[in-house]
């Protein structure tokens, strides 16, 4: 596969949160799979190499989405007058709970990563199920796939039902590396331990996967201070703990390390500092935040604070795989939030939202998000022509109409590291 290459069309990417730079009929230059640069003429050592004209098309970096659960894309959309703990019980574990069947986890995945494939997502981290047989399924199909993903088989040994549940600390570790092991091969989709939640998981296993953290080197994600309920959990499963994040930190499982945690809607000034300190990555799932009635994140000021803050489609506590979608919810949960909660904390910008997306996400995978030169070269190529307007609209418009209205039809090609998927 040829992954030198140049595109042309209506170039956007993110310089600073607040700062877009757009490049209307630029040339994208990519170099072995890596962004060379934005230019207005080819340079002359790439004056021959292969230009694919999207002249009136606009370009812009893959979008990451930092945290989705692949098992619940089954079921997004149901159960969605539910709080977050109601929810797990009467929706997620009799879902997640199917996956030990391998007939259905193949029908389910297939669906999953063919939707995420013509999505506009070129990287994602991923939560899959306890089931090691699944979670292998998952993560071949998605290594077949093209894009770019973390997946993670998920440790649960307490406070979840009988059939989603690991006996103790010792099997669940025991099952862990088994699957690792199975993970030896792959090179486009690479494991990441997977706590669910605090609630789910006794001080043994957490105690168990810190060393195994410590082995292997692997990233870390979980949940944090998602919901009030879940926090006042955690404080009695927890009790001489300073907070959540603390719990965490206690087991050497909140940085330190490459580290997502999502949602972070009701984290206080010590665990946002801890965070910081400790280089965590915040998932920011505003749809999901809204949907299970957890709250509105405090973007603004993790923004603010400089803050490593991406986004998440959170499948299926968010009922939409778009970025796009999750970038439109974030500014408009940021709105509600300053209107009725904190007039101190003015609403994100969609530039913001878009840096969320892109390179504020694709931080987590390195040097991910835009084209500038040594970014990987993930691009995603936007046809709106089906989106006619009367109106003589500036690149940035027509990209801020396609997130407004979170449609990935649009996609009409999409390259990872330079190889185009389709």
């Amino acid at each position: 596969m040829n992954r030198t290459f140049a595109l042309k069309g209506d170039i956007i990417f993110s310089q600073t949160p607040q700062t877009l730079a757009v490049h209307p009929s630029h040339y994208a230059v990519c170099e072995d799979g890596i962004c060379v640069g934005v230019f207005t003429q080819l340079p002359k050592q790439f004056a021959e190499i292969p230009v694919m004209d999207h002249s009136g098309k606009l370009i812009i970096p893959g979008l990451t989405d930092l945290h989705a659960h692949a098992p619940q894309y089954a079921f997004r959309s149901l159960g969605m007058d539910l709080e977050l703990l109601d929810w797990l019980n009467a929706q997620t574990f009799p879902q997640e709970a199917r996956y030990q069947d391998l007939d259905y986890a193949c029908r389910a995945y297939s669906i999953f990563v063919d939707d995420l494939r013509r999505s506009a997502t070129t990287r994602a981290a991923l939560f899959g199920t306890l089931h090691v047989p699944a979670t292998h399924i998952l993560m071949q199909m998605l290594e077949e796939s093209g894009l770019e993903t973390f997946v993670g088989k998920v440790n649960m040994d307490r406070n979840s039902p009988d059939v989603l549940c690991e006996a103790d600390a010792q099997s669940s570790l025991e099952a862990t590396r088994i699957w690792l092991a199975g993970c030896q091969d792959l090179k486009h989709c690479l494991p990441i331990l997977t706590p669910r939640f605090l609630p789910s998981c006794t001080d043994a296993l957490m105690e168990g996967l810190h060393r195994l953290q410590q082995e292997t080197g692997l990233p870390v994600q979980s949940h944090l201070s998602e919901n009030q309920g879940e926090i006042a959990w955690v404080r009695e499963l927890c009790p001489e703990a300073r907070g959540y994040g603390d719990a965490y930190d206690r087991f050497g499982m909140f940085g330190g390390c490459p580290t997502i945690m999502a949602h972070c809607v009701w984290s206080d000034a010590e665990e946002r500092a801890r965070m910081k300190q400790n280089g965590v990555f915040i998932a920011h799932c505003p749809q999901s935040n809204i949907n299970l009635s957890s709250g509105a994140a405090p973007a603004r000021t993790y923004l603010d604070e400089g803050m490593h803050i991406g986004l998440g489609s959170d499948i299926a506590g968010g009922t939409h795989l778009s970025i796009l979608r999750a970038m439109a919810d974030a500014v408009q949960s940021s709105k509600l939030r300053w209107r009725l909660l904190d007039q101190s904390l003015s609403p994100i910008t969609l530039p913001e939202a878009f840096w969320m997306g892109t390179r504020g996400g694709g931080a987590f995978f390195g040097k991910v998000g835009a084209f500038e030169a040594g970014f990987a070269f993930d691009a995603v190529v936007l046809d709106d022509s089906d989106l006619p307007s009367p109106l003589d609209l500036t690149p940035e418009e027509r990209l801020t109409r396609i997130i407004y209205l979170s449609d990935d039809r649009a996609v009409i090609h999409k390259y990872v590291d330079g190889r185009k998927l389709f």
